[in-house]
């Protein structure tokens, strides 16, 4: 007889939280600076993570024993990065007033607020309800936020996708009554007895949770809508990625593209990054449907045993991609067309000025690894501030983690250039290719994954990089350059033409050869590369880049034809000769 899965502790804390309401309401008011174990779990479905700021972890010290600093990272979900004005300044409030005085935009198209307090969790996430948006499903084993191209062009087929991430992103968020009466109701009406659902449910809980059921994903399940001529939402890094395939201003259906994921555990052979691969073609009346069959065929077929690997892209490696396309017929109940010939070939940031096709203009303003806060040389908060009150734009947050400034007259775009002058922020005209295109993730102080810094890091990394890159006449060269602090890849470091990943304390892994497009996965280069060897370790590469090129060829292609053994033998040579 099989022996029974043995389940990891994760999907127990599930069953028993009565639809994520577990211990929750209780641990908010016993006056502990954190929450336990299983909540600290349920947190990251309502869309925030506990933390504690490892600059000060061992410093804190009370009645002579030391103690982790703890707060908060709160997540607001916002489906392709659309936003009002006051919905930003509401943030900014938010992160002077409860958190650590910065908003970050992330690289999924979403704010995370840092330094929140266990004390003002609860007010944080109301107010973010209070002005139209949410943190539910933010984080954790469920639809995280869907990406799409935010392009504010008064097109059919950008209105249309738009809608879509709105729609799924509704379609797939839990239906559990918990987060509504933890973090909305009034809790000075007295104790209540939170209903979650499992008191109604039929045991298997898809009466309360009709997509999810009673114990959600198995991992996160990340989604994400381009184009194939702009793929600025890097859809082959998702789970599910939907490629619009278009007719001038018509859509005419999708490319379903299935199983990219990031993250990696070095220590665990059989973790890998994986771009997706094509799985069928979906009309634009029958999308969400297929998206439903897939994601309910990862729900039931992903592994529960073992979060490291968990998600999607092992099932379709363990099983194929004929396989894993025959189940989900199987759960969409016909047959499915093969995918549309067509595929990315295009990649536009939508940063600098831009017609929106009615008359307005958007400016797309880069921001350094989505960091938005004031420093004695650039008041970016400030600027933010005074734009979205003075000329009250749309907002849109790219995938980049940058923002769009959207709705502007002809009149006024002088007026908003002037206001970040005025405050000592950059236009996006005046940045460098390789910063424009960078991007790290958080890491270090309050990241506790991270084994090493990330956001902190880059920008100096990038000052070398551009002295390097002016030197060598390559300074337009337009290719990627992410970080992260840990293997996990939130800043997608293994599709990009230089990907950093912390290895080791002040030491990275550095890989080459993916590209601009996201359509690739790039290879290991070198291994403990010590922070301040990486622009040399680069270096010797450009050279070779500017050196043996073939017409039209970025760094990343280069680097994937000519194969690591290559570059590294050059590298040698290179150092020799110097």
């Amino acid at each position: 007889m099989t022996e029974p899965a043995k389940l990891s502790k994760v999907e127990g804390i599930k069953d028993a939280s009565n639809f994520l309401a577990g211990p929750l309401a209780n641990e908010m008011v016993d006056g502990n600076p954190n929450f336990g174990h299983d909540s600290e779990v349920l947190l990251k479905f309502h869309g925030t993570y506990q933390q504690d700021d490892r600059d000060e972890r061992g410093q804190v010290s009370e009645d002579g024993k030391k103690k982790k600093a703890y707060s908060f990272m709160v997540r607001t979900r916002i489906p392709g990065g659309i936003l009002t004005s006051d919905q930003v300044l509401e943030e900014l409030n938010l992160c002077d007033e409860l958190g650590n005085t910065t908003l970050r935009i992330t690289s999924r198209q979403a704010f995370q607020l840092h330094g929140v307090l266990k004390e003002n969790l609860k007010r944080t996430i109301q107010r973010i309800n209070e002005c139209q948006l949410s943190t539910l499903a933010a984080c954790g084993d469920v639809n995280r936020n869907v990406m799409c191209c935010p392009a504010p062009y008064k097109k059919k087929i950008y209105r249309e996708t738009q809608a879509l991430a709105h729609e799924i992103a509704m379609h797939f968020a839990p239906r559990t009554k918990a987060y509504h009466e933890v973090w909305l109701t009034d809790s000075s009406t007295g104790d209540k007895q939170l209903v979650g659902g499992e008191s109604e449910s039929n045991g298997d809980g898809f009466d309360v949770e009709p997509i999810y059921g009673k114990h959600y994903m198995p991992r996160k399940f990340k989604m994400a809508i381009g184009f194939d001529f702009d793929n600025c939402v890097d859809l082959y890094a998702n789970d599910l990625g939907l490629m619009a395939v278009t007719d001038g201003d018509k859509i005419i259906g999708y490319n379903v593209l299935v199983g990219g994921g990031m993250g990696v555990t070095p220590s665990a052979k059989k973790t890998f990054p994986a771009v997706a691969k094509r799985l069928c073609f979906a009309g634009t009346h029958n999308v969400i449907k297929i998206v439903e069959a897939v994601f309910k065929v990862q729900r039931d077929f992903g592994n529960r045993e073992d979060r490291k690997i968990a998600r999607l892209k092992y099932v379709v490696a363990n099983w194929g991609i004929e396989k894993f396309k025959a189940k989900v017929e199987e759960y969409y109940g016909g047959p499915l067309p093969e995918p549309h010939p067509t595929d990315v070939h295009g990649f536009n940031d939508h940063m600098g000025w831009d017609e929106q096709g009615d008359g307005k203009w958007f400016y797309g303003l880069n921001i350094e690894n989505g960091r938005i806060k004031d420093t004695a040389d650039m008041q970016l908060k400030t600027a933010i501030r005074e734009i979205c009150t003075v000329l009250k734009p749309g907002i849109r947050l790219t995938a980049h983690q940058s923002m769009l400034f959207t709705d502007i007259e002809a009149k006024d775009k002088a007026q908003l250039e002037a206001i970040l002058k005025k405050y000592g922020v950059k236009l996006t005209e005046e940045i460098s290719e390789v910063r424009r295109y960078s991007m790290a993730c958080v890491a270090w102080p309050t990241c506790g994954l991270s084994i090493t810094e990330s956001e902190r890091a880059l920008p100096g990394m990038i000052d070398q990089l551009e002295v390097e890159l002016a030197r060598l006449g390559l300074s337009t060269e337009k290719f990627t350059v992410r970080m992260t602090g840990c293997p996990n890849g939130c800043a997608r470091p293994y599709n990009c033409d230089v990907g950093l990943v912390g290895r080791a304390r002040g030491q990275y892994t550095l890989f080459v050869g993916g590209r601009l497009l996201g359509d690739r996965l790039n290879s290991l280069y070198k291994d403990y590369v010590p922070a301040e060897e990486v622009v040399s370790t680069l270096t010797p590469l450009f050279v070779y880049f500017k050196t043996d090129r073939q017409a039209g060829e970025t760094f990343g292609d280069f680097c994937n034809r000519k194969g690591q053994a290559d570059l590294a033998q050059w590298a040698d040579n290179f150092a020799v000769a110097k």
